[in-house]
């Protein structure tokens, strides 16, 4: 499967920066609908950070899938991989 990366930076409560990828199908275009997969990730912290938009999150470039991202984007619709202060 090939797979959508949006690279994605949202300042926290704290001003600390998160930085995550948001992964989906790359029949997957519609920029609301992604910015939407990253809001539900981040209503699963357990700190308040700021709203997504284009301006926070950008599409990066397309790449193969590893067993795990296809599974969770056929269950999910997307999958997430954290890189800075996401915890």
């Amino acid at each position: 499967m090939k797979i959508a990366v949006w690279d994605t930076n949202v300042v926290r409560h704290d001003q600390k920066i998160m930085h995550f990828d948001i992964l989906v199908s790359s029949d997957t275009t519609d920029e609301q609908t992604i910015f939407g997969y990253g809001e539900q990730y981040l209503r699963t912290r357990s700190f308040a950070t700021g709203e997504i938009t284009a301006r926070e999150c950008k599409f990066c470039h397309i790449e193969h899938a590893d067993e795990n991202t296809i599974q969770s984007i056929l269950q999910h619709g997307f999958a997430i991989i954290e890189m800075e202060n996401c915890t």
